[in-house]
C-alpha cells in the first residue's frame, strides 16, 4: 500500500507508474486523478438541483422512479408512503425472488455440474480441471508478463465494502416474511386457503446472521471513508493484484470453512444428494484450491520473467499459446482422441517432413532479396495449384488426403506473404522456422480432429452446458475476427472484384436473422456437400456463427479504416512500403485502435447470442436450465431459479468484457488526439 497525505503523494505514484510503463514497453498508463468526494447535500445540488429546470425535472420524474426501486411491501409502519406504493417495485420483486425461502435453489446447486459440463463422464473429469488449469496458468503468466495492474484507491475500496453491505441490507428487508403454520402443521384456513405470514419486524429480526455481515461490511467501509479523509482516500492505493488474488483466495478459502452444503447427482444410482450442514465435497474445493495456487504461482513466474529482461521474448509465445489453447483444450485434452500411432509413424510424420522440407526451401527462396516479381508469380502459381487440388477433391478426380490439400493451401498462403519478410539471413530464417512450426501445428490438429474420441456420453456432443456456450463463443471470436478484417479490407479495396464480392456478402448476411443462418447450417448445409462428406452439428453452428459475426465485424473495422487520415497512406508510400506492409504496419493498427468499442460490443453480442444454440437442439447453458433441469422428477417444473443463474452468468461475462474494453481504451488513448 502506498500512502500519501500531502499533495505530492499522487504525483509520486503516477511518476513511479510511468517509469514502470516505460520499462514494460508502454503496457501501462498513468492513473487518472480522481475527483474529490462531495458531501451528500452538495452532490444533490450539483447533480439533481443545479438549476431550476433540473429541480423541476427531478421532482416530476421521482414519482415514476420510486415504483421501480421500491423494495418494501405495504406495511402499516410505512404510513402514507406504503399506501402510495402498495406493490413492490422491480428491485424489490427481484430481491424477494432471490432470497425468498420458497425458492428451490437445490435444483441449481444439485445440477451445477450438469449446467457447466452436462454429460462429461465423471471418471474422466480430471480433464476438465486440466483444461481449466491451463487457462488459469496462462492468465497468471500473462498478468505477470505484461504489466503491473496499478492500484485501487481506498476510496473505491470503501465504496465496495459499503455497497456490498447495502445490498445485503436490501436483501434482508425486501424478502417476504416467512409463512406461519397452524398448530396441526397446516396453513391457516379461512374461507379459502390463505398464507398467513409473520410480521415484517419479526422477519427482519430473524435474519441476524445476515445483519451481522452487513453491519461489518458497512463498518469497514465507513471506517475507511471517514477515518482517512478525502485527500488520503483518493491518494492511497492498494495494488490491484493484491485485491484480485486476495479476493479470489477468500472465496476459495471459504469453501473449506463455510457450510455451503454438499449437493450432487450420482449418475450411477440416479440419486440426488442434498446435505446442507457441511462444506462442499473435496472433489470441488480441492481442485479450486489448486487453481488459485496455480494462478498466483504463474503470476510470479511471469513477473520474474519480465523483471529478468525476458518479457519481450516470452510475450509472443504466450500470445500464440492463447490462440492455440482453445483448440488444444477441446480437441486434445477434453476429446481424448484415440490416435493410431502406427498410422502416425507410417503416414503422418513422413507427409509432414516432406512438406516441411520442400516448403522451407520454397520460403527461403521467396524471401531472397533479389527475387523481386518472380517470387510473386511463383506464389500465385502455388495458389492455383492449391485451389486445383481442392476442386479435384470435391469432384473426386483422384484420391488425396485432406491434410495434403490443406498443406498445399498453407504453402500458398506463406508464399503470398513471403516478400514482406525478405531481407537478411536472420529474418529469412525466422520466417522459415515459422513455416515449419505452423505446418506442424496444422498437421497435428488435423490428425486429432479426424481421430475418433474415447469420451463416451449419452449425447452426440461430449460437452454441454456452459462449456459448450463458452467454446462456441471463443471459437466464433477467434475465427470471425481475421475474416472480418479481410472482408473490411476487401470492401475498401480499389479492385472492383474484391469490393463487389465483399460488399455483397456483408449486405446479404446482415440482412438475414442469425437464427435463420443457424437453422441453415444445422439442418440444410449437409444437403449441399459432396457425397460422403458431412458436417458435424457443432462444426455447423460454429461455422454459422463465424460467417454471421464476421459480416458485422467487417463493418466495425471498415469504420476504423475510414478514420485513418489520407496523410498516413501518403507517408507510407513515401517510405517505399508495399501495400501489405502499409496495411499491416500503418493502417490496420490505427483502424483497430479506433474500432475497439464497436468490436468489443460485437463480441459481447456474440457471447449472448450463443443462447440461440438451445433453439437448434444443442444442450447449451440455457437449454440445460430451461429444459433439462425442469424435466427431472426431483425438480419437476423448477425453471425460474436456473434461468436467473443463467442471466447472472451472462451478465458477469458481458460486464467483464466491457470493463476490460474500457481499460484497453484508456491504455491506448482511444478518443484522444
Amino acid at each position: 500500500m502506498a500512502a500519501g497525505g500531502d499533495s505530492g503523494a499522487y504525483t509520486d505514484a503516477a511518476r513511479d507508474l510511468a517509469a514502470m510503463n516505460r520499462e514494460a514497453g508502454g503496457a501501462l498508463t498513468e492513473l487518472p486523478p480522481e475527483e474529490p468526494s462531495l458531501p451528500p447535500g452538495q452532490w444533490l445540488k450539483e447533480n439533481l438541483f443545479s438549476t431550476p429546470a433540473n429541480a423541476v425535472l427531478t421532482i416530476l420524474v421521482l414519482p415514476f422512479v420510486l415504483p421501480v426501486a421500491w423494495i418494501l411491501p405495504d406495511v402499516p409502519v410505512l404510513g402514507w408512503l406504503g399506501a402510495l406504493y402498495p406493490d413492490r417495485g422491480l428491485l424489490g420483486t427481484l430481491l424477494d425472488f432471490i432470497f425468498s425461502e420458497e425458492r428451490n435453489w437445490d435444483a441449481v446447486r444439485t445440477n451445477l455440474r450438469l449446467m457447466f459440463t452436462q454429460a462429461y463422464p465423471e471418471s474422466q473429469y480430471v480433464r476438465i480441471w486440466v483444461s481449466l488449469g491451463l487457462l488459469v496458468g496462462l492468465a497468471g503468466v500473462s498478468a505477470g508478463l505484461w504489466a503491473d495492474w496499478g492500484g485501487v484507491s481506498l476510496k473505491k475500496v470503501s465504496q465496495w465494502f459499503m455497497t456490498s453491505g447495502g445490498l445485503i441490507v436490501l436483501g434482508i428487508v425486501s424478502r417476504e416474511p416467512s409463512a406461519l403454520k397452524a398448530a396441526d402443521g397446516e396453513l391457516v384456513l379461512d374461507d379459502e386457503l390463505q398464507v398467513v405470514r409473520e410480521s415484517l419486524g419479526d422477519a427482519i429480526a430473524d435474519r441476524s446472521v445476515w445483519w451481522v455481515i452487513a453491519v461489518v461490511l458497512l463498518a469497514i467501509g465507513a471506517a475507511i471513508w471517514f477515518g482517512l479523509g478525502d485527500e488520503r482516500r483518493r491518494k492511497t492505493f492498494v495494488p490491484v493484484t493484491g485485491v484480485v488474488f486476495g479476493g479470489l483466495g477468500l472465496l476459495v478459502g471459504s469453501l473449506w470453512v463455510i457450510n455451503y452444503g454438499h449437493y450432487a447427482f450420482i449418475s450411477a444410482t440416479a440419486e440426488f444428494v442434498a446435505e446442507p450442514g457441511r462444506t462442499v465435497a473435496m472433489s470441488t474445493k480441492g481442485p479450486w484450491t489448486v487453481m488459485w495456487v496455480l494462478l498466483v504461482a504463474a503470476f510470479f513466474l511471469g513477473r520474474a520473467l519480465r523483471d529478468g529482461g525476458r518479457g519481450s521474448t516470452f510475450r509472443p509465445l504466450v500470445n500464440v499459446a492463447w490462440l492455440l489453447t482453445p483448440f488444444i483444450c477441446f480437441w486434445v485434452i477434453l476429446r481424448d482422441p484415440a490416435l493410431d500411432y502406427g498410422y502416425v509413424v507410417a503416414v503422418d510424420i513422413p507427409m509432414f517432413l516432406a512438406f516441411a522440407i520442400a516448403g522451407a526451401a520454397v520460403m527461403w527462396l521467396l524471401t531472397g532479396p533479389d527475387i523481386g516479381e518472380t517470387g510473386r508469380i511463383i506464389a500465385v502459381g502455388l495458389l492455383v495449384v492449391a485451389l486445383f487440388h481442392f476442386l479435384a477433391g470435391m469432384q473426386g478426380w483422384y484420391p488425396m488426403l485432406q491434410k495434403a490439400r490443406l498443406s498445399f493451401v498453407l504453402v500458398a498462403v506463406f508464399a503470398l506473404i513471403a516478400h514482406n519478410f525478405a531481407g537478411d539471413a536472420a529474418q529469412r530464417r525466422r520466417f522459415t522456422i515459422g513455416w515449419v512450426v505452423t505446418l506442424g501445428v496444422m498437421h497435428y490438429m488435423v490428425t486429432v480432429i479426424n481421430t475418433p474420441s474415447t469420451v463416451v456420453t449419452p449425447t452426440e456432443d461430449f460437452l454441454g452446458g456452459f462449456s459448450m456456450t463458452l467454446f462456441v463463443a471463443v471459437m466464433t471470436m477467434l475465427l470471425s475476427f481475421p475474416l472480418g478484417v479481410l472482408l473490411a479490407l476487401a470492401r475498401t479495396s480499389r479492385l472492383p472484384i474484391f469490393r463487389v464480392m465483399a460488399t455483397t456478402y456483408i449486405e446479404v448476411v446482415r440482412g438475414i436473422p442469425l437464427i435463420t443462418v443457424l437453422f441453415f447450417f444445422s439442418v440444410m448445409v449437409n444437403l449441399f456437400l459432396p457425397r460422403g462428406m458431412e458436417l458435424a452439428e457443432i462444426a455447423a453452428v460454429v461455422t454459422g456463427f463465424v460467417l454471421f459475426s464476421a459480416a458485422y465485424l467487417a463493418e466495425n473495422v471498415r469504420g476504423g479504416l475510414q478514420s485513418v487520415m489520407r496523410g498516413q497512406y501518403e507517408a507510407a508510400d513515401a517510405l517505399g512500403l508495399t501495400t501489405a506492409q502499409r496495411t499491416g504496419f500503418i493502417v490496420l493498427p490505427q483502424a483497430l485502435r479506433v474500432s475497439i468499442p464497436p468490436l468489443v460490443g460485437q463480441m459481447i453480442a456474440t457471447f449472448k447470442e450463443t443462447s440461440l444454440l438451445a433453439i437448434v437442439g444443442i444442450f447449451d447453458f440455457l437449454r440445460i436450465a430451461n429444459s433439462a433441469i425442469p424435466a427431472q422428477t426431483e425438480f419437476l417444473g423448477v425453471k425460474r431459479e436456473g434461468l436467473l443463474v443463467v442471466s447472472a452468468v451472462y451478465w458477469i461475462f458481458a460486464f467483464a468484457l466491457s470493463k476490460y474494453s474500457q481499460r484497453i481504451e484508456r491504455r491506448l488513448g482511444v478518443g484522444e488526439r
